[in-house]
Order: C-alpha cells, then sequence, then structure tokens
C-alpha cells in the first residue's frame, strides 16, 4: 500500500513557475514508476509526465515538453515537477500516483488506469 501527498501547486501568472512534490510513503520505491497527471473542468484526467524510480528514464506529453521537468529522490522518497513557462491552459488540478505492480511497458506510463493509488490532487491556476 502506498500513500501520496502532493504539494506547492497555486495561482501564478502566466509564463511563471511552480515546483509540485510528490510524497510517497508506504513501500520501496525501486522498481515504481510515479506518473504526474492532471484534470481541468470538464477534461479527461491526462498524463503529463513520468518517471522510472529505478533508473530515471522520463516521459512528458508533448504539450509540457521543453517547459516541465520531472525529477525524483529516492532517498527522500519524493518526486518533483517543476513547471516553468506556465500558461493559462495548464491550469488544472495535479495529481501523482503509482501503480501496485512495475509497469511492463514504460511507454505505458502515462495511462490513467495504469495506476492504483493516487494522491489527493492540488490545484494549479495560470492566470494574470
Amino acid at each position: 500500500q502506498l500513500q501520496l501527498v502532493e504539494s506547492g501547486g497555486g495561482l501564478v501568472q502566466p509564463g511563471g513557475s511552480l515546483r509540485l512534490s510528490c510524497e510517497v510513503s508506504g513501500s520501496t520505491l525501486d522498481y515504481y514508476v510515479i506518473g504526474w497527471f492532471r484534470q481541468a473542468p470538464g477534461k479527461e484526467r491526462e498524463g503529463v509526465s513520468c518517471i522510472s524510480m529505478s533508473d530515471g528514464i522520463t516521459y512528458y506529453a508533448n504539450s509540457v515538453k521543453g517547459r516541465f521537468t520531472i525529477s525524483r529522490d529516492n532517498a527522500k522518497k519524493m518526486v518533483y515537477l517543476q513547471m516553468n513557462s506556465l500558461k493559462p491552459e495548464d491550469t488544472a488540478v495535479y495529481y501523482c500516483a503509482a501503480p501496485r505492480r512495475p509497469l511492463p511497458l514504460f511507454r505505458e506510463c502515462s495511462a490513467p488506469y495504469k495506476y492504483d493509488y493516487w494522491g489527493q490532487g492540488i490545484q494549479v491556476t495560470v492566470s494574470s
């Protein structure tokens, strides 16, 4: 059983930056993937970025590539999402999540249905 808690959200102006943190507790992370997802009002939950906790391989959605950076600190069981050059369309509730078992294919990491444990979500609002 894993527990995930997000922090670091808030209101930021377009072009600004935020860093989201995901604290993971309850189990070893060595073979897990941690994903960041977001859901805007009236839209489906989408995969933003994910990282392999064992070797650091990363994935980014095209919409955030070059602006967002995911990183990990295995010792602290933390995963971070640095978000730069934020746009109004980045406004959403952001979630971190983990699967119950290691994903057989890393390229599946952006699919929400692959994940079993979810944080409570945190609001990110980009507005002037």
